[in-house]
């Protein structure tokens, strides 16, 4: 079987605005990281800073997560990325284990 790349999804979990004007304060997101066996995830939020131009109803995911990428901006997703890869890393080849002898997983 051939191993695909691990590919990379980003998602908006959810997002938080002023009921009065609908600006857009805080973006939730989720990043995952997936191949062919193995996952792994992140969660977080970021605070929307400056004007926003698109009307609340108007947003699309594309756009938030954008936004999000944006505010991180490039250090810190190569982070994200790389603590993902160790993630999934350690799910093939762990480094510990846990458990009880006594329960049956060792």
């Amino acid at each position: 079987m051939t191993k695909t790349k691990p590919h990379v999804q980003w998602h908006i979990a959810n997002l938080e605005r002023e009921v009065a004007t609908g600006k857009v304060t805080t973006v939730h997101y989720t990043v995952d990281l997936q191949d062919d066996t193995y996952s792994a995830g992140a969660y977080g939020s970021i605070g929307v800073d400056g004007e926003i131009t698109v009307a609340f109803k108007d947003l699309t995911e594309a756009v938030c997560v954008q936004w999000v990428k944006d505010q991180l901006g490039e250090e810190k997703l190569q982070e994200i990325g790389k603590a993902l890869a160790e993630q999934i890393e350690n799910q093939r080849a762990p480094k510990v284990a846990s458990g009880c002898p006594w329960a049956g997983a060792a």
